[in-house]
């Protein structure tokens, strides 16, 4: 059976503090089962999710970059989440998923939060990304990504969906309906995982980090004082459950334009 055992780290981010948050993720990674092959973290997870990427921003060369990699090879494990990366005279917010061999896939968050100002600093990702690890398609997405269904659409046959999210308190019912339905609608695993906490502008994050099978049965629901979790997921009941109902073979094809 092709399996593969997933932590999700609840970081309560401090603020625009990578070395204070980089201490908090070695903490959490030498707590880990040794089976885990797969840690997720949340959006922005070295800094909290600021609207002053030119205090904070990173290169791909930087040290929360060069954390995950290390940790990823020590722990065996790959290691996932989003930061702010400087590239040229553009600010993003840039989803790394770092392999334990080194190898670091990427994806730019395409749709910036537009409410928060968002979509005036960070530049916008151009198309989805799939990133294969362990036996698995993966198909990335950082928070607001969640709300587009038809982004989402499991066009490339992924196995698993991981959005990674700052998603406040107000609005935490939204992301707990959007995350379940991404999964029915999918026919894939849905892993969602938030931060915790508070941030600068005052707002409140409770967490609500889980995780939905194919079906959209709950597999794990972090409460916001929790702050890791693990689950298994494998393909065989994946496939199973796609064979047995098979909706993704009736999607209708458009063209997004």
């Amino acid at each position: 059976m092709i399996s593969l055992h997933i932590a999700i780290l609840q970081h309560n981010s401090v603020w625009h503090n990578p070395v204070a948050n980089q201490e908090q993720l070695e903490k959490q990674l030498h707590g880990l089962p040794e089976k885990t092959k797969l840690v997720v973290l949340p959006e922005m997870w070295a800094t909290g999710f600021t609207m002053k990427p030119e205090t904070v921003a990173e290169t791909m060369k930087g040290p929360s970059i060069q954390l995950m990699k290390e940790m990823a090879k020590a722990h065996h494990t790959a290691i996932c989440g989003s930061l702010v990366i400087k590239e040229g005279a553009y600010f993003y917010n840039r989803f790394i998923f770092a392999h334990p061999n080194q190898q670091v896939d990427t994806y730019d968050k395409v749709h910036p939060y537009t409410p928060s100002g968002e979509s005036k600093l960070y530049r916008a990702g151009v198309g989805s990304a799939l990133i294969e690890y362990a036996s698995f398609r993966i198909r990335p997405l950082v928070c607001y990504d969640l709300r587009f269904p038809v982004f989402a659409r499991n066009t490339d046959n992924y196995d698993l969906l991981i959005c990674v999210a700052n998603w406040p308190a107000a609005r935490i019912q939204a992301w707990n309906a959007l995350l379940r339905a991404r999964a029915i609608e999918n026919m894939a695993y849905s892993v969602g995982v938030n931060r915790m906490g508070k941030d600068a502008y005052r707002l409140t994050y409770p967490g609500a980090s889980a995780a939905y099978n194919a079906l959209g049965d709950e597999m794990i629901f972090m409460n916001e004082k929790e702050t890791s979790a693990s689950f298994t997921i494998d393909l065989e009941t994946l496939h199973k459950t796609r064979e047995k109902l098979p909706f993704l073979e009736d999607l209708h094809d458009f063209i997004l334009k």
